[in-house]
């Protein structure tokens, strides 16, 4: 775990001089397709900007990908997930994971997307999570921040 509590890449920004602590930076991380008994899938409204996102985020200094997927749905959501239960579904990586947040970082992501359908737990929002909503694939909100990470899920399934 990082010093401080904080993620190892908000810790490496911190140490960088003023004038370069916004510089793009690559970050690897995990994100999930929760999938409900009704065939949903679950999205976290988020608390920094308008946009809908799945649960996620970067990975942590020696931590596993598996690892970051099982803490960040914890801490986005406070679902219990197994690791048996995750289900690699692609890497997505690219022009697409590439954004600026509200506070000026700069980042591109590479993504280890997996899916679960099992988990327990009582849904319940993290300080990222404004609001948490299982919907249907067909009728997903208009302002998405992981379209193209719920599009290669689609895309798996059809495959399926």
């Amino acid at each position: 775990m990082a010093e401080n509590n904080l993620s190892y890449i908000v810790n490496l920004r911190e140490s960088l001089k003023p004038e370069k602590r916004h510089m793009p930076l690559i970050q690897d991380g995990a994100a999930v397709i929760i999938i409900n008994e009704k065939n949903q899938i679950l999205l976290q409204s988020r608390v920094d900007r308008d946009l809908w996102g799945l649960p996620g985020g970067t990975q942590d200094y020696k931590e596993r990908f598996e690892e970051v997927a099982i803490r960040e749905v914890k801490e986005e959501t406070n679902l219990d997930i197994k690791e048996e239960d995750l289900e690699l579904v692609t890497i997505v990586s690219g022009e697409s994971r590439c954004n600026t947040y509200p506070n000026g970082d700069e980042v591109c992501n590479n993504t280890v997307l997996y899916s679960c359908s099992k988990y327990t737990g009582k849904l319940q929002c993290g300080d990222e999570s404004r609001k948490l909503e299982f919907f249907d694939t067909d009728k997903l909100p208009v302002n998405l921040m992981d379209a193209d990470c719920i599009n290669a899920y689609l895309k798996s399934i059809k495959k399926k």
